[in-house]
């Protein structure tokens, strides 16, 4: 007699990052005052059209959300781009004509412009939009009018940022007396897919002088000139700097990035990890698994997402060596798995703050939900789904 077979079913990343997109795009996503063509994410859930118009609305968390819905645009891409492939139904607009419209809908709510005051939230859109780009072409959908005018407009942003002020890097601001990871690490990768490596490598090579930390093998926050003229360094430690970092130093490539690159993960996994708590109430703490911390609420409930979706990259470069590999596949699934079990399922899956801690306790029923929260775990969704 045969013996049962009892090996786990293997799980379905797509399936749960289609969970994630339609989730968000359903409790979030709306027109811009009801116009056609537009769309935006509300930053709070539930929340009113006119509650939306008059409070913040991040640009940043709009960029993120874009690059999301490039995600699961691929994904459709990759089924086959038909109806019957979206990610919501074949009646609904694909994952890519949704992205096209937030970007619409951020210009308008913008002011009519891509410009703001902050470099990095700019860098953030310009990845999206060159991703968004490079799906249009896929589909044969270009839209290469638009995309090439708010390249145009962005980059001349950067060029302005990028001085030699504290010896090199990227402001982070308008008032430009502050530079740091968050602005240089993806303005540098923007520069790296856009065939301007020469850049990209004197902001890596700055970012790696100045803000690297050779005791933790992880890059710090930023730099500013005291009243003396001196350098001073903010110490502080992100766990999303880590990723655009990653994201650049393998664009670029060569053996110094990758090398770095090797160092950065593994320095993740050592510094930037909690034990993996069993998010099941009444089930016993898992200690033997780590998963990737999360940093709270409002910015810092996309941190971790956007390390993870460097991390998948890392996780797919055959250039680096397996262990490497290896170690940023496990973190994001890991992570992955913590957020998708711990997960509310009331009106499709409402995410956890913490990946480490489950829904109900950092999202109990009638609390008000943040976008940013709910797209990290989105992000770290997607990362899994790409290694698959």
């Amino acid at each position: 007699m045969t013996p049962p077979d009892t090996t786990p079913p293997a799980v379905d990343w797509p399936a749960r990052a289609n969970e994630a997109a339609r989730a968000v795009t359903s409790r979030f996503g709306q027109r811009l005052l009801f116009l056609p063509g537009t769309h935006l994410g509300s930053v709070l859930w539930p929340s009113n059209r006119l509650t939306n118009l008059v409070s913040p609305w991040h640009y940043w968390w709009q960029a993120h959300y874009v690059d999301c819905l490039v995600d699961t645009g691929r994904r459709e891409l990759g089924n086959g781009a038909t109806p019957a492939a979206r990610f919501n139904g074949p009646g609904n607009p694909s994952a890519g004509k949704l992205a096209s419209r937030l970007v619409t809908g951020m210009r308008m709510r913008n002011l009519f412009t891509f410009v703001n005051n902050y470099y990095d939230d700019m860098a953030w859109l310009a990845l999206a939009t060159l991703r968004l780009q490079s799906l249009a072409e896929e589909t044969r959908k270009p839209g290469r009018r638009r995309n090439a005018r708010i390249h145009k407009t962005l980059t001349l942003q950067f060029e302005s940022a990028s001085t030699d002020d504290l010896g090199g890097g990227t402001f982070w601001s308008k008032k430009r007396d502050f530079k740091n990871t968050p602005a240089t690490a993806p303005v540098a990768l923007y520069y790296a897919r856009t065939s301007q490596q020469a850049k990209a490598q004197r902001l890596v090579d700055w970012l790696n002088t100045v803000l690297f930390d050779q005791a933790q093998g992880l890059y710090v926050d930023g730099a500013r000139l005291n009243a003396a003229g001196e350098i001073t360094v903010e110490n502080t430690i992100y766990t999303y700097n880590q990723g655009p970092v990653l994201g650049a130093l393998l664009e670029l490539g060569g053996e110094e990035n990758l090398a770095r690159a090797a160092t950065v993960i593994g320095a993740v996994d050592r510094h930037l990890t909690v034990p993996a708590h069993a998010v099941v109430p009444g089930s016993e703490p898992d200690t033997r698994t780590s998963i990737l911390r999360c940093d709270g609420t409002g910015d810092g409930g996309l941190f971790t997402g956007i390390l993870c979706r460097y991390l998948a990259l890392a996780a797919l470069d055959a250039r680096l060596p397996e262990e490497v590999r290896s170690t940023a596949a496990e973190l994001i699934t890991a992570t992955a798995e913590a957020f998708w079990v711990g997960r509310r399922t009331d009106g499709g899956p409402l995410f956890s703050v913490h990946a480490a801690q489950p829904a109900a306790g950092t999202y109990p029923a009638g609390a008000a939900v943040e976008l940013s929260t709910q797209l990290q775990a989105w992000m770290v969704l997607e990362a899994a789904a790409s290694l698959k």
